[in-house]
């Protein structure tokens, strides 16, 4: 019997099956002695390793204790897998031995690129590493011009390399206690950080198209959609912040003018995935975390590091309601006609989304000790890659760790990846008359 027939894996299970082996990998290599310099729970190196990878940042232990200087560059490589895409290194490797890539392996990378097409995708991978390693290494250097003075060469280097490789791939993970919090007020970091995560939010093919066409005018509907909508929704998030949170002593209130603006800021765009904090979170009014909540949810761009639902997802759903409130049948913007399909798929991510994180939150509620918006905000995080917290990671129980890596897990990869990997693929062959029936 031919082991290939045996075997046959569409990509959504191949991409699903890789992801899993990478997970149990880096999990096995956060257990060994080598990693930690106490012994770590399986449960801990398998959330620890599940959050690398998902560049999600979420930590049932602190990373800046618990591991070596080993154990946080495993750390980092895994960062670094997870956000650019473990078939795109794949890919990289077979350019590098001269391989031909073939159509399987390209319908599996327009898959994990989630790309409308096969074409191009081999080009986007070179352009994706070439540009992803250019920006991490300028940002390495800016923020060794602050830590090196400060920790000495080796320790500043090694968290210059770490915190680029972590900010750029969208996962938050820092290695002191309270993450980026007494840098608050400082510019530097605050801009380079800040803009390697939105830089690796907005999406590879956005990157490509603003390389390539260089005026707003020839962009591509998706782009001119993300460029506007990512700085719409930022501004909004911060004035929002800072007006809530103007007089929390907790939080804004014991701050300069200068630290307000810097911190407001930063935690406006934190939320689109990114996972930095320069203010404790748990200290929010419950308005800024419900805010916040549904920033995670809506996340970044399409083909980018980060997850949630996407922000093109949720301006579709937007616009296809403005639409019908209208009277009109088709979406249109900027003289283009949107697709009924991608207005049904993004439908289908939002419910198939909100049903995941509606579950886990149930569940999280019948096993954790912790107030109710806490384990929501945890759940939401999880799912968004995003990896704030109000401070319950440390604390879960270990069904609730368990059910936060599984959240993590299906947010990387998207809830319909998941669905497809586990559904058996039908087509109609038949088709029926429509019926009317009454909603609303």
């Amino acid at each position: 019997m031919n082991m290939k027939k045996v075997i046959k894996l569409n990509p959504s299970q191949l991409l699903v099956l890789v992801f899993i082996v990478s997970i149990m990998v880096g999990t096995i290599l956060l257990k060994l002695p080598f990693s930690t310099h106490q012994s770590i729970k399986w449960v801990d190196a398998l959330f620890i390793a599940t959050s690398a990878m998902t560049v999600t940042g979420l930590a049932t232990v602190d990373p800046s204790s618990t591991f070596t200087t080993l154990g946080q560059f495993i750390i980092a490589l895994l960062i670094q897998i997870g956000g650019l895409g473990i078939m795109s290194f794949a890919v990289l490797i077979f350019i590098m031995l001269g391989k031909k890539i073939g159509i399987k392996e390209r319908l599996l990378m327009q898959h994990a690129l989630n790309q409308t097409s096969v074409g191009g995708v081999i080009k986007l991978v070179k352009y994706l590493f070439i540009f992803s390693f250019t920006i991490e290494m300028i940002a390495m250097v800016f923020l060794a011009f602050r830590w090196i003075p400060q920790f000495g060469f080796s320790k500043g280097l090694f968290y210059s390399f770490f915190h680029s490789i972590s900010a750029f791939n969208n996962a938050g993970l820092a290695l002191w206690p309270d993450n980026l919090s007494q840098f608050v007020g400082d510019p530097l970091i605050n801009i380079v950080i800040s803009t390697l995560f939105i830089i690796g939010g907005i999406g590879f093919t956005v990157l490509v198209d603003i390389w390539h066409k260089r005026s707003f005018r020839k962009f591509s509907l998706h782009t001119k959609l993300m460029v506007v909508g990512t700085l719409v929704i930022n501004v909004i998030a911060m004035l929002f912040i800072f007006c809530v949170e103007y007089s929390n002593p907790n939080t804004l209130g014991e701050l300069s003018i200068g630290k307000k603006l810097w911190a407001s800021y930063f935690q406006a765009v934190s939320p689109r995935t990114a996972g930095f904090n320069t203010i404790d979170i748990g200290s929010l009014d419950e308005t800024t975390i419900f805010i916040m909540i549904i920033l995670m949810f809506i996340g970044a761009g399409s083909g980018s590091t980060g997850g949630g639902i996407k922000l093109t997802t949720a301006l579709v759903i937007g616009l296809a309601t403005i639409s019908f409130l209208r009277g009109k049948s088709e979406i249109v913007i900027s003289r283009r006609t949107i697709n009924s399909g991608y207005i049904l798929k993004a439908l289908a991510i939002t419910m198939v989304s909100i049903v995941f994180v509606i579950i886990a939150t149930v569940m999280m509620n019948l096993t954790e000790k912790a107030p109710f918006i806490d384990l929501m905000f945890e759940v939401v995080s999880a799912f968004g890659t995003v990896g704030l917290s109000t401070g319950i990671t440390a604390e879960l129980t270990t069904i609730g760790k368990q059910i936060i890596i599984f959240i993590m897990f299906v947010g990387k990869l998207g809830p319909l990846t998941l669905m497809f990997s586990l559904a058996k693929p039908s087509k109609e062959k038949i088709r029926y008359p429509q019926e009317d029936i009454l909603t609303g």
